[in-house]
């Protein structure tokens, strides 16, 4: 696809993203309805579906030949494939409320993410702090905040926080307890879309979790130019296809991480 056409899909991204979060900041105070997936703490609302569907429409007005894959399933009577391969043509990946949880019970931390790829190679990664309102957006050559271009500068490890999942970092899964008694800490936001921003702001080191492809797909487009890897825990690479334990770490540290790696597991024998 040419740079003009790019250009174009991401400025559409950027005002269906900013759009999304007007209306939920619309919606802030309205009661929800809110249903469970697969297990209590997985949770949709109402709003969730209705954003989902609203960016949908906005990008298949513009390009009705693209694909999607999408955090909430279709509704029973729209035919359209929201779950379509990554790898197949023309995909844009949404997350519609990275963060429900947090939504429904803080009414903060919550991000609205929006991807675009050309088999399986990130083009374009749009993420909205939908309460600060600010807007992260890229084309894996250059990242910016609002109209500012990013520069990151990577600290040491020691001056540094980690962002985690709970779980892991308690079970020490991949060496992360045992990395993180080398920072100053970790920190547990409840949303992957709020840490990726974290990292774009200097604010933490690396983000290790437990996502789903609409989670990471904004997130590791974003973090491209500044040398970072968005990998599973042993390093390979993501199938973007279930959910898989993962970072998105500087990619000249993958060596400390794998030593960690190699120590825990040693402890475990």
């Amino acid at each position: 696809m040419s740079e003009i056409s790019l250009k174009l899909k991401l400025e559409l991204a950027k005002k269906l993203v900013r759009e999304a979060g007007d209306f939920l900041l619309a919606h802030l105070t309205d009661t929800v309805e809110i249903t469970e997936k697969s297990r209590f703490d997985d949770l949709v609302t109402n709003l969730d579906k209705a954003v989902q569907m609203q960016v949908i429409a906005g990008i298949r007005a513009a390009y009705p030949d693209d694909y999607f894959l999408a955090e909430e399933d279709a509704d029973s009577d729209n035919s359209s494939d929201v779950k379509h391969d990554i790898l197949d043509g023309n995909v844009w990946v949404l997350d519609p409320i990275d963060g429900t949880t947090n939504f429904i019970v803080q009414r903060d931390d919550f991000a609205v993410m929006l991807a675009y790829y050309e088999n399986g190679i990130g083009k374009i990664g749009v993420i909205l702090d939908v309460i600060r309102g600010n807007l992260y957006w890229g084309d894996g050559q250059k990242s910016y905040k609002n109209d500012r271009q990013i520069s990151l500068v990577q600290k040491p490890l020691r001056e540094s926080l980690l962002g985690v999942n709970t779980y892991m970092y308690r079970t020490n899964v991949g060496g992360l307890l045992d990395l993180s008694f080398d920072t100053l800490g970790v920190r547990a936001v409840g949303s992957a879309g709020i840490d990726y921003v974290h990292i774009l702001d200097g604010k933490i080191w690396g983000y290790f979790s437990n996502l789903s492809p609409w989670d990471y797909a904004a997130g590791s487009v974003l973090l491209a130019p500044f040398d970072f890897v968005t990998v599973q825990l042993d390093g390979s690479p993501l199938d973007f296809k279930g959910r898989q334990m993962m970072m998105s770490v500087p990619k000249n540290q993958l060596a400390i991480i794998a030593d960690y790696q190699a120590k825990s597991n040693e402890k475990k024998k």
